[in-house]
Parts: C-alpha cells; structure tokens; sequence
C-alpha cells in the first residue's frame, strides 16, 4: 500500500491505494489550514483503515508546482513518515497527478490528437503548466508562464486543448480559439496520485528523504502584508 499526501493547492487531501485501487481518501474541509489538519486526516485514514505507517510500502507526495506554504508542509510530512516508518519516499509533479485525475474522471480518446494542459493558479496572469496527450504522457514540460492572446496560438492551430485546474478559470477570456476547450470544477486530490506513485514505486524512482526539496519552479517572494501601511 501507499500513503498519497496531496497539499499544492488549496485542496488538502489524503489517500490509501493499494496495487488496484483507491482504497479510502480523507480530506480536509476546503479553506482549512493544511498545516492544522494534515496529519489530523492521515491520521484518521490510517486508523479507519487499520493500517500502521510501517504496514506501508512508500508515502507519496505531490512535489510540486504549487502554493509554496503548501508543498512544504506536504513534503515535510511526507519526510517524516518516511523516515520514521523506515519506507521509500516518492516525489509525483503535480501537474502529472492533475493529468491523471482528469482522464480518470473524463477519459479522453487518445486517437484524437486532444493534448490535456492542467494549470495552477500562480497569482495575477501567471500560471503552472505543462502539456500532456490523451494517453497520460508528458509532451511539453512543466513551466510557469504569463498568459496572453497568444499563449498557446500556435498549437492550437493543430491540436485541441483542454484547459483544466484552478489555474484554468482566468485564463478562459485571454486564450480564445476554437479548439481551446476549458473544464470548470477540477478539484486536485491525492487519489490522483496512485497511477503515478505506481509508476514511480516500479520504477523505483525513490527521493533522497534526507535532501528531498519540493518543486517549487520559482522563487518565493516574501510580501509585507498590506496592513501594516494603514
């Protein structure tokens, strides 16, 4: 079995799954800190389940791109459930988990040409991205970029692309082409880990638990809070 540990976005979440399936996913009531109630929801999950951190096979964790605050309380509880239990840590891009959660909930006809472009909100135009086609795979990496009218204008000339994610939405009125197709209502969760952490544990993509940072693709930048001026 593996723990998966989803906090990059404002969805806090996380899932037992085992070689076949999601075995019982426990979230976080939306809104809610994630350093207050992750480990409260592991927690829970494992105790519904019966299952000990030493029963587990890797803890799973969603790397990154994503809200800084988040991915670090995400990978550093995952670190210590690793090391504490004595298991492999797995390290999953976000956008990856975003890929395979879309196509779980809406599978996509990979003969099509459809590309699928997950996105996460990265403040103002500026959004995570990456390009995947309709069988799962990775065709343009992850990047972060400010969206304008022509982001995206030359593909979309030869290729459909679904636009999904809570990056997605504000980007509806500056990509405007007819094969530009936008899903609303994509909430991120930890289930969406188990096909990669799946890949990645046979694999045996193991991370360094010592040395193991998120993905952050950009530097945080620390702002005085807009209090303090009044």
């Amino acid at each position: 079995m593996i723990l998966c540990i989803e906090t990059a976005t404002g969805a806090c979440s996380a899932a037992l799954c085992d070689d076949l399936r999601v075995i019982r996913v426990a979230e976080a009531p939306p809104g809610m800190s994630h350093a207050a109630h992750l480990t409260v929801i592991i927690q829970r999950l494992l105790e519904e389940t019966g299952v000990k951190a030493t029963d587990l096979a890797a803890v799973a964790v969603s790397k990154g791109p994503g809200s800084y605050t988040g991915l670090r309380i995400g990978v550093s509880t995952a670190k210590g459930i690793a090391f504490g239990a004595g298991i492999p840590l797995l390290g999953i891009n976000t956008l990856t988990a975003m890929c395979n959660g879309y196509l779980t909930l809406h599978p996509v006809d990979t003969s099509s040409g459809t590309l699928l472009c997950p996105m996460i909100d990265a403040r103002r135009m500026e959004v995570y991205n990456a390009l995947f086609s309709a069988d799962g795979k990775m065709v343009r990496e992850t990047s972060a970029d400010i969206i304008e009218a022509t982001s995206f204008r030359d593909i979309l000339e030869e290729h459909e692309i679904i636009f999904f994610g809570n990056g997605a939405e504000k980007c509806r009125n500056a990509i405007i082409h007819p094969n530009a197709r936008f899903t609303e209502g994509f909430v991120l969760s930890a289930s969406y880990l188990h096909l990669p952490s799946l890949n990645a544990m046979k694999n045996k993509q193991f991370e360094d638990v010592a040395y193991f940072e998120p993905y952050y693709l950009k530097e945080f930048i620390a702002t005085i809070p807009r209090k303090l001026f009044l």
